[in-house]
């Protein structure tokens, strides 16, 4: 008899084999842990209990090679890589450990002896949301990355107390709720009391004949948390240490509250307020003084941990006293996640400079030496600007040496440039105006030997625009590294029967070395092979369905497109076009009910940073449209419009899988890398997109007629700009376009409140940045491509290969490679380290 897929999964080494042996340990220390960890027994167990029992065990797979792992890389003393960061969008970790660890069989096995589902108890962990969208998961994506790659890394950044919102849709509006993610307890980290570090605010400087001070300030203490981050199957496990905000236990007891005991305890709230809650933003920067303690808070942090690692580690440094920091670039590399650490720069000098009495000129050798920046947008209002006055309060030292580094950067371009005023005003670190600003992303460029943008376009253009003049002044410091997503996440956890078909046809190597998915274009023509990728994503829309249809209770025709938009909510991401492509689609068949369709799904979702009117508004047109065309008998099962609601890495894992069509529609030069498009790829999606971020280097490798590209150009959009953009002409010269138009002013999908949209028309009519008209046409002839060869399935599946094929540069361990090698000096290693159970080397 033919094996069931339940057992031929089984047999698939991809998920690792389960020994008896381990089956039995696994049962056995998930009751320990019911027993003595959780203090229960069969009869009152939840399944919240039983998901911490497992998590448990799971993490004393991981405690013995975190441990090994930390001592080997004190042995040893490598170069460290410290990945700063103010998001790391982790989601869940248990399915993952159990991946990195090959303990997927073996737990999946001793779960179901035990009369349990290890689906339903995966479900119940709830997501570590602490990022917004790109940044955060790139962030978290590179962390796997690293330890696969066996580098000496480590990710520092903030525990929030609250991550990113929950969503809710309420009438068809976004209504947020606080994302408790650790009431029920973390099983994942360690709290590490024992290093716990001061952070100084306020206060003033004194210059004193011995040096610098900066006194009178308020101390806040900073709490490590350590979670593990496993590599894959090569018994790495580094460290993502996070840190939490304490008040120490003479907070306000000293001079102020002399009588108000009472008060002054309360008022620690003040000082713990630091750490509480992510700011929701994506690509927009709002200057709350709470953000920029934030920011100083994870650097301050952080660089006391990084010297105090050089420092006593076995080779830093020959002098008996230790303050040798010749070698400090040779041991630490520090890569700044955006601007948003780039207080890294002025604390490396202040405490180079103040306590470690280093030279200053060779204080700022080091730092440049030791820094790189990522840049992540090109959007203005994304760029941190931070008000002088703001500083000169909350780090007063801080400011005089972003001053000083300003004067002698200024001093080097008068030279370079005599009289060129207006360029000494462009590449000033301070902007003058009514309100003096620090400008962030000029200090990221002036402190560090590498500034890298994240897919080539984007890179291009942070050199001939973003940073032109400082391109022309330091052209070797501008590099590109392109994007990529970790393939064990998000091909291996979320798409098993994808990774089990691709296995059996070209071994597991591809698992470490995404590259070697080229091996699948000798099966482009295999019917076997066709037929199982169409049979595998066909099971993934099942599963989908059912689960909206659980949890959301919306049915979906599963033989239809899944036609997919997930990303934040964003006017340059244009989920407004998406939706004009709907309307047209929807206008098309009830002006011809019995013509044949292609039968499509639009699924859209994303959050909205709560501030953000317009992208709220888009939300409620989604939902709006959805209401019509849903409720309409004459359109049936042709079209659907599908919000979906909460989106996170969680869902991200089920959806992507299942989606038919990927839409990457950006206005070109907007979407810097964008990494929700390689998933899609890599997961048997075909993209609909503009030349922008990724895209353009996807289409690259794959070939571009194996994707659905249209619209403007980067060129075309400059054109358009100097010409003039003018949506008018769009809306009298396309009918459908001005019926959809039409439709929305007029209350059709908002009946009840007729002028519900009226923002939205008049930003897309009179003050549209993002030009969704000038490529409204392009797209929904392109559309009609897409429907063309969806109804050819075979032909469809031909092109899905293909680009699973092409899909192996965009791994994280590419673009980790260059990183290591091109930025940070330093080589990955594929040799494991032998195991707890193995005597060391």
């Amino acid at each position: 008899a033919p094996l069931s897929d339940g057992d031929r999964r089984k047999q698939i080494s991809v998920r690792g084999i389960a020994g008896l042996g381990d089956v039995a340990e696994v049962r056995k220390s998930f009751n320990r842990h019911l027993h003595f960890t959780l203090v229960k027994d069969r009869n009152v167990a939840t399944p919240r209990d039983y998901y911490f029992a497992l998590a448990h065990t799971v993490r004393d797979h991981l405690v013995g090679r975190w441990i090994r792992t930390q001592q080997h890389y004190y042995e040893r003393d490598p170069k460290r890589i410290y990945y700063l960061s103010l998001e790391f969008y982790m989601g869940r970790t248990l399915q993952n450990t159990m991946v990195n660890l090959g303990l997927q069989n073996a737990c999946d096995e001793a779960i179901y002896q035990l009369g349990l589902d290890l689906e339903e108890l995966e479900e119940i962990e709830e997501d570590a949301g602490l990022g917004n969208g790109g940044l955060g998961r790139l962030a978290a994506c590179f962390l796997d990355s690293m330890a696969t790659l066996g580098l000496a890394a480590y990710g520092y950044g903030i525990r929030y107390e609250f991550g990113i919102f929950n969503q809710k849709i309420v009438d068809g509006w976004q209504v947020e709720e606080a994302d408790d993610w650790l009431r029920y307890g973390n099983p994942w980290e360690k709290a590490r009391p024992e290093y716990m570090l001061p952070v100084h605010f306020y206060g003033r400087v004194e210059h004193t004949p011995e040096g610098v001070k900066w006194i009178d300030t308020q101390v806040v203490l900073a709490m490590p948390y350590d979670t593990p981050v496993p590599g894959y199957k090569n018994n790495t496990v580094n460290t993502m240490r996070l840190w939490s905000a304490k008040a120490p236990n003479d907070f306000n007891l000293q001079e102020f509250n002399m009588g108000d005991y009472i008060e002054a305890v309360l008022d620690r709230n003040l000082a713990e307020n630091i750490s509480r809650v992510l700011y929701p933003n994506d690509n927009f920067f709002e200057g709350k003084e709470l953000r920029l303690k934030q920011e100083y808070f994870v650097v301050a942090a952080t660089l006391q941990d990084i010297i105090r690692r050089f420092k006593s580690s076995k080779f830093g440094c020959r002098d008996p006293v230790r303050t040798c920091f010749e070698t400090f670039p040779d041991k630490v590399a520090i890569q700044l996640n955006d601007t948003h650490p780039a207080l890294s720069i002025p604390e490396l000098m202040r405490i180079l400079v103040d306590v470690e009495k280093v030279d200053w000129d060779k204080a700022w050798e080091i730092t440049k030496r030791t820094c790189a920046y990522t840049n992540h947008t090109v959007l203005p209002e994304a760029l941190e600007r931070w008000p002088v006055s703001m500083f000169e309060k909350l780090l007063p030292r801080h400011l005089e040496i972003i001053y000083a580094l300003n004067q002698m950067h200024l001093d080097r371009v008068a030279a370079l440039y005599p009289g060129d005023i207006d360029r000494l005003r462009r590449m000033s670190v301070i902007e003058e105006g009514d309100c003096k600003r620090i400008n962030m992303a000029h200090l990221c460029v002036i402190g560090s030997h590498a500034v890298n943008g994240v897919a080539r376009i984007h890179s291009d253009i942070v050199k001939n625009s973003v940073f032109k003049d400082f391109y022309e002044l330091e052209p070797e410091k501008f590099q590109n590294k392109t994007n990529g997503i970790t393939p064990r996440r998000w091909l291996l956890l979320c798409n098993p029967g994808l990774a089990d078909i691709i296995a059996e046809k070209i071994g597991e190597g591809f698992i470490t070395d995404l590259s070697q998915l080229k091996k699948l274009l000798e099966f482009i023509d295999n019917e076997t092979f066709i037929r199982d990728v169409a049979k595998v994503k066909q099971e993934n829309k099942l599963k989908f369905a059912a689960y909206l249809e659980e949890q959301y209770k919306v049915k979906i025709n599963p033989m239809s497109m899944f036609d997919v938009q997930v990303k934040r909510i964003h006017e340059y991401k244009r989920q407004l076009l998406n939706c004009l492509h709907a309307i047209t689609l929807y206008n098309r068949i009830r002006c011809n009910p019995s013509k044949s369709f292609v039968p499509r799904t639009i699924m859209i979702g994303g959050k909205a940073a709560p501030g953000y009117h317009m992208a709220k508004m888009i939300i409620k047109l989604i939902t709006s449209i959805g209401e019509v065309i849903n409720n309409d008998p004459y359109v049936g099962d042709k079209l659907k419009v599908i919000f979906l609601e909460n989106y996170r890495v969680s869902l991200a894992e089920k959806v992507i899988p299942a989606a038919d069509l990927s839409q990457q529609i950006s206005t070109a030069g907007t979407e810097a890398s964008g990494t929700g498009n390689m998933k899609f790829m890599v997961n048997g999606a075909l993209t609909i997109g503009t030349m922008d971020g990724a895209n353009v280097e996807m289409a690259e490798e794959a070939g571009e007629e194996n994707l659905f590209i249209f619209g403007m150009r980067v060129e075309d959009v400059e054109a358009l700009d100097r010409k003039g953009y003018n949506a008018r002409e769009y809306y009298e010269s396309l009918p459908e376009l001005r019926q959809a138009i039409d439709q929305i002013t007029s209350g059709f999908f908002s009946p009840r409140d007729p002028g519900c949209f009226k923002d939205v028309v008049n930003m897309l009519m009179y003050h549209d940045r993002f030009k969704v008209f000038a490529d409204y046409e392009a797209y929904i002839k392109c559309q009609g491509q897409v429907d063309q060869l969806f109804m050819d399935p075979r032909e469809w599946t031909r092109k899905v290969i293909r680009n699973i094929a092409c899909s192996g540069k965009f791994s994280s361990d590419r673009t980790i490679t260059e990183y290591a090698r091109e930025i940070w000096g330093v080589e990955p290693s594929a040799t494991a380290i032998p195991p707890p159970n193995l005597p060391r080397n």
